[in-house]
């Protein structure tokens, strides 16, 4: 993408060569130790300031956190409300990214390095796919054998396509896709709506708002910083909303809202979670912070934002509870937060639509997704051990 992105340009991944490069990047994310905390009911989290350069850097390790197949330390650490357990559920051989269920009752895994896992009830993990790259989102078209996968073909460009479980074929949806800022932002979560239609959140291919500079506007891609809709075929995509930096997870309630979590640039402003609203402008590249545009003076109406959470603090995997089967919990959003410092590697939960909010489960080393099961259970993945957690409600 020009001045951009120009460091990346004309790059193509070697499997080795991305992984380390992608791993390098997300370890100076985090993985710190981060002392368990209680869950409590809390107002909306509280916004903090925290320096780029003040944030942990480091990678796992067991003398931090359990091992990935201690499932007594895992068990032991990880802390939910009362009324709820945690188990140890699988450990899949790759740095997990996104999972979703399919009809068949299999959680369907995407790790970092290229696979795609399925586990069963009982735990056990196959390998049905490796020729990947990066891939962020899957999500099932639904009641079919379809797939559908966000991964990239280069340093500069995403793409979208699907999986045939059934005959294990790869279709090329679209690519062109703009990527990727800093390694990162690119196609991200993707999930069908009520519609029909297939909804996929694409990031910023910049910080905060650099596209506004005259000699670079022009570089701006029409899919960057918004949520596609696509048709299940790839031949009408249009922009849904825009304005989001880099949303990296996406999921409808049941009333057919959408919400999505968002991550903040680098100099400061808050990581949010939004109700995205069609047609809207969501933010980016509008912030009040030291080094940016500020507010747009041209009447451009921005959707606020339902809920904010630390600087950095990473939000990632999004779930929405569908059913009644926990009282209490239909339409809540669940929201993991991935950094490793005090404050994130956990799950946050929302009422609908953005009301209260409140630390759901705590204890997690860099966790990544989040996703009910057909049984009602939670599952969520770490990032860095691979560890899949289920956390059931039990009533007690």
């Amino acid at each position: 993408m020009g001045k951009r992105n120009n460091e990346y340009r004309n790059m193509k991944w070697e499997k080795p060569a991305f992984f380390v490069l992608i791993v390098g990047t997300l370890l100076l994310l985090g993985c710190s130790r981060d002392p368990a905390v209680e869950p409590t009911s809390t107002p909306l989290p509280v916004v903090m300031n925290v320096p780029v350069e003040a944030l942990p850097k480091g990678g796992y390790s067991c003398q931090d956190y359990p091992c990935p197949d201690d499932a007594t330390g895992w068990e032991s650490r990880i802390k939910v409300p009362p009324g709820f357990s945690v188990s140890h559920f699988a450990v899949v051989p790759d740095k997990p990214t996104s999972m979703t269920f399919g009809d068949d009752g299999l959680l369907y895994v995407a790790g970092i390095e290229g696979n795609l896992f399925t586990i069963s009830a009982e735990g056990d993990i196959n390998t049905i796919y490796s020729d990947l790259f990066f891939p962020v989102g899957i999500a099932f078209q639904p009641h079919s054998n379809k797939l559908y996968i966000s991964d990239r073909v280069s340093m500069e460009e995403a793409r979208v396509g699907y999986l045939n479980i059934a005959t294990g074929r790869y279709t090329l949806l679209f690519d062109g896709v703009p990527c990727c800022y800093a390694s990162m932002h690119a196609a991200n979560g993707l999930e069908f709506g009520p519609d029909g239609q297939l909804y996929v959140a694409v990031g910023a291919v910049a910080d905060h708002g650099e596209i506004l500079n005259t000699d670079q506007k022009a570089e701006l891609h029409p899919w960057e910083a918004s949520i596609l809709r696509v048709s299940p075929d790839g031949k009408e995509i249009e922009p849904y909303a825009r304005g989001l930096r880099n949303a990296f997870d996406i999921a409808w309630d049941t009333q057919g809202r959408l919400y999505a979590s968002n991550n903040g640039p680098d100099f400061g402003p808050a990581d949010t979670l939004y109700l995205v609203q069609e047609g809207g402008e969501h933010g980016y590249p509008y912030y009040e912070c030291d080094n940016c545009f500020g507010l747009p003076t041209d009447g451009t109406e921005l959707v606020p934002p339902i809920g904010e959470f630390m600087p950095h603090s990473a939000p990632v995997g999004v779930a929405v509870y569908p059913s009644d089967q926990i009282p209490g919990y239909k339409d809540n959003v669940f929201v993991v937060l991935w950094r490793a410092f005090e404050g994130a590697q956990k799950v946050v939960r929302f009422a609908p639509e953005g009301g209260d909010s409140a630390d759901w489960a705590t204890g997690f080393a860099a966790p990544i997704d989040i996703t009910v099961g057909p049984d009602g259970a939670f599952y969520v993945a770490g990032f860095e051990t691979g560890v899949i957690y289920k956390i059931s409600y039990t009533g007690n």
